[in-house]
């Protein structure tokens, strides 16, 4: 299928319409869900989606190797290529690891200031300028402090690139608002852009939009993760 009939094909597209267009550069969006429901396949679903329009993508990770992470993209794309009926695989492969950049970092040790350096290293080095950073476990929500989210967003502003990042739901004595969203993550409310939630369901994961920038009014699609493949799809 060409390139550009593959891409409005994509379910993302339902998702960003649902999202009043997308996140946009510098802007922050969360990820809601229990631990092991999807919230990797989710995001990174995202960002295949992103490389595949050859924008390039930054992925920074406090909990898992680069190994493991570069084998999930493998399996999403692999994934995403048989249902869009991808042309050119293996040139589109190659395109999506030559635009996408995965850093690891100790959580201990992890900093805006690091992230500054390495983005600014990348760009010197290599002529690498995020579109999208995928967050995988920073900010911790529960510990975090306002100055770290405005940095976040700052940051984002400055490299014209959308932020994406996560929470666990169901942890033992949480607290929720009235829309199911934790109180550590909603103290957050002014920097926070879009808010998602998956929600496992018999055959699929659900996936609602709680904030939507700051419409009242957000619209209510049908769409979910197959649990198979981790692919976002509508009904």
């Amino acid at each position: 299928m060409p390139l550009n009939k593959m891409i409005q094909r994509s379910p993302v597209r339902i998702f960003e319409k649902v999202i009043g267009g997308g996140l946009g550069a510098g802007n922050l969006g969360v990820v809601l869900s229990r631990p092991g429901v999807g919230k990797t396949g989710f995001l990174i679903g995202l960002a295949v989606d992103q490389l595949l329009q050859g924008k390039k993508v930054l992925y920074i990770s406090t909990q898992e190797p680069v190994e493991h992470i570069s084998a999930f993209f493998e399996q999403l794309f692999q994934s995403m290529s048989k249902v869009l009926e991808m042309d050119n695989v293996l040139q589109r492969q190659l395109e999506m690891e030559r635009n996408r950049q995965i850093l690891v970092y100790n959580r201990k040790s992890f900093s805006l200031e690091k992230l500054a350096e390495s983005v600014a290293f990348l760009k010197d080095a290599t002529g690498f300028e995020p579109d999208m950073v995928i967050l995988d476990g920073t900010p911790r929500f529960e510990s975090t402090e306002e100055w770290e989210l405005e940095g976040v967003k700052k940051m984002g502003a400055d490299w014209g690139a959308e932020i994406w990042a996560s929470s666990n739901t169901h942890r033992e004595g949480q607290e929720m608002d009235d829309r199911g969203v934790p109180t550590d993550v909603a103290r957050f409310e002014d920097h926070v852009n879009v808010i998602v939630a998956l929600c496992p369901e018999s055959e699929h994961i659900k996936v609602n939009t709680i904030k939507e920038h700051g419409s009242e009014d957000i619209a209510q699609v049908s769409l979910e993760l197959d649990p198979r493949t981790m692919l976002l799809r509508w009904r």
